[in-house]
């Protein structure tokens, strides 16, 4: 694969952010340095998808700015955004195969050269998949297909990567090795990554700080093992059922 252009995160910052559907409100402020990892956590609801999308671009402020780096991203398409995302269920297109899935993340169209195929090539070695190009998504294991999506993030070569409980389906043991391959990935590129999580263990394995979102705001955010300690405000404490 070519020499990596996103060799440090991008710093990201929520400022003053608000946002509404119906009747509910969210309003966040966060600030996250470049190259950390922090874990989303809180109860279903709270706002921690919204929070993704708000940074990714697939929902839009009332009002606030999104600004990643030094550059205020709040009207720009995803597609131009310095930001890969992970959905849950993979994203991949079920009548392409791996290597055509991992490409979409150089060139939505395919249009591919040959350092492209090259970079494809080295992405799927570098996740154990190589040898397992031409498969189709419905011919691969939960964990595998998880690693065409962190496949397509290193050819989409970003500094921010969000995560949107990408492991939740996945067994135990499997969870605990997708972990290890973003930390090791991470450990590579140091891109800065925000996962949204419900899992306590994830956040400790992986991530320097937790932000704890509740009713729409950002409740709490400070490092993993002071949130995990007994020194956590009580509604994270209580969230975790403490």
């Amino acid at each position: 694969m070519t020499k990596s252009t996103a060799q440090q995160g991008a710093s990201v910052r929520l400022d003053d952010v608000a946002f509404s559907f119906g009747e509910t409100t969210m309003h966040f402020d966060l600030s996250i340095e470049p190259s950390h990892i922090v874990a989303i956590m809180g109860p279903s609801g709270s706002g921690k998808t919204t929070l993704l999308n708000l940074i990714a671009g697939f929902e839009q402020p009332a009002s606030g700015r999104v600004v990643i780096g030094e550059t205020d991203v709040t009207g720009m398409q995803p597609s131009t955004r310095p930001v890969s995302m992970i959905f849950q269920e993979n994203n991949l297109f079920a009548h392409l195969d791996v290597a055509r899935n991992v490409g979409l993340g150089r060139s939505p169209s395919l249009r591919l050269s040959a350092q492209d195929h090259a970079d494809i090539a080295a992405a799927l070695e570098r996740t154990g998949l190589g040898g397992k190009d031409k498969r189709l998504p419905s011919e691969l294991s939960g964990g595998e297909r998880q690693r065409v999506a962190l496949s397509r993030v290193l050819v989409r070569d970003r500094p921010v990567l969000l995560l949107d409980e990408p492991f939740a389906s996945l067994g135990p043991a499997l969870r605990l090795e997708m972990l290890d391959l973003l930390r090791d990935l991470h450990a590579e590129r140091a891109m800065t990554v925000l996962m949204v999580t419900h899992q306590p263990e994830d956040a400790k394995a992986i991530a320097q700080s937790i932000a704890f979102v509740e009713n729409g705001r950002i409740a709490a955010f400070d490092r993993t093992r002071t949130m995990l300690s007994g020194n956590a405000p009580a509604a994270f404490r209580a969230y975790l059922g403490g």
